[in-house]
């Protein structure tokens, strides 16, 4: 077992970056002298690079990276071997710098050049993230990556946020929301309704949208960090959170026993992506531009599917569950609600059945777009496809060209 002493003795000698690069290389484990070699050799390999650029992320570990599928280090390597070392990446793990909180604002103030986060606790400091927020604006998360991919994302997402807020949107891993249930729900029946869990505080992001779901289907919504939400749960100050499945299973990977039932709501969208702070990138070279968009290209993709396969095969989101991933061995039960159940919900909370408690923000929102009706032009781009589509197999598509 590698103590976090030696880690952070590695770390000072090679840097964060190389020292993770080596971890996620290998896929069994690595005595202290194999990682502390591995680290050396690709740190050697990182010289010389014409652009420096530094990257904050907020969780640290593995394991979680896999289970998540976020690509943070997949983006690494192929910009670093795309521009031959031109570009360097040098990696700021696990709240080192910031937490979900605040690292958006450390790029936005120049402290840090990329960074990733939850879109939901991003959209607290930059506002115009929360067009992604809306209840069930993406049916499914085949819709998710089909507005990503598209084309228009560039008018409706990508240029305003640059606008705004001076990001460029670079990947995202697309998930949707439901309710993690703790300990309470353990010898309880499976939920079927929304009225099973009417009542209790479940946790949210720092998401307004997300809390004013809640508050519209009858839920008592609690706004925690992600770092508070374990403690909360173990001593029964809130009784569930609203969050993804890989989330979930992340968390018990690292504390067993404190979720019951996880309960697919599709609820609103999960995203965890990276930006670059446009200043830096209007600050690079054409050819390194380029290559930055086209290793974003590659990690979306690379995200798409081992995301997918990280749910089934890892998770455990699936009725049948498959042996030995982490729901099966936590016993956590994996819920889905009856379609009819979903849509009764909808009707609750979404703009499109209840315009009036969204008026405010579709307004705001639309000014920030220019003038258009945001949600609607996002909500037919996430039904241009065909309800049964499999998020696998959406087509990619470089979406910053036409």
């Amino acid at each position: 077992m590698i103590s976090r002493r030696d880690m952070l003795r590695l770390a000072n000698k090679f840097g964060w970056t190389s020292l993770f690069l080596a971890a996620t290389s290998m896929s069994s484990p690595m005595t202290l002298a194999e990682l502390a070699n591995a680290a050396e050799s690709i740190n050697k390999k990182r010289k010389n690079p014409r652009k420096t650029l530094t990257y904050a992320i907020t969780i640290a570990g593995k394991t979680l990276f896999q289970i998540n599928g976020f690509g943070y280090f997949e983006f690494i390597r192929d910009i670093e071997a795309r521009t031959d070392g031109e570009i360097r990446i040098e990696f700021i793990p696990g709240s080192e710098i910031c937490n979900e909180m605040t690292c958006v604002k450390k790029a936005m103030q120049g402290i840090v050049d990329i960074y990733s986060s939850s879109i939901q606790n991003a959209a607290g400091v930059a506002e115009y993230f929360n067009v992604l927020n809306f209840p069930y604006l993406f049916p499914n998360r085949a819709s998710q990556h089909h507005f990503f991919y598209h084309p228009k994302s560039q008018r409706l997402l990508r240029e305003p946020l640059t606008k705004h807020h001076g990001l460029i949107l670079l990947f995202t891993h697309c998930r949707l929301r439901g309710f993690a249930m703790g300990k309470k729900w353990k010898d309880k029946p499976d939920i079927k309704s929304i009225d099973d869990i009417a009542g209790p505080k479940i946790r949210v992001t720092a998401s307004k949208f997300g809390n004013k779901a809640l508050k519209l289907i009858g839920v008592d919504g609690v706004p925690l960090d992600w770092n508070a939400t374990l403690n909360a749960l173990k001593f029964g100050l809130v009784d569930g959170m609203e969050t993804w499945e890989a989330a979930v299973a992340g968390m018990s990977f690292e504390q067993p026993d404190i979720i019951s039932q996880f309960v697919d709501l599709h609820l609103f969208s999960g995203n965890t992506h990276a930006a670059i702070r446009s200043s830096v990138f209007d600050s690079l070279t054409p050819e390194l531009q380029s290559a930055i968009m086209e290793s974003a290209y590659f990690t979306q993709i690379w995200g798409q599917l081992a995301g997918e396969a990280s749910l089934i095969n890892m998770v455990g989101a699936s009725t049948p569950q498959m042996p030995r991933t982490i729901f099966s061995d936590q016993k956590i039960r994996y819920i889905r609600l009856s379609e009819t159940e979903l849509k009764r919900i909808e009707q609750m909370c979404s703009p499109e059945f209840n315009p009036k408690a969204w008026e405010e923000w579709c307004n705001k929102l639309n000014l920030m777009a220019g003038n258009i009706d945001i949600y609607q032009e996002i909500f037919k781009i996430a039904r241009e496809i065909s309800p049964d589509t499999l998020a696998e197999n959406i087509a990619p598509r470089r979406w910053w060209k036409k």
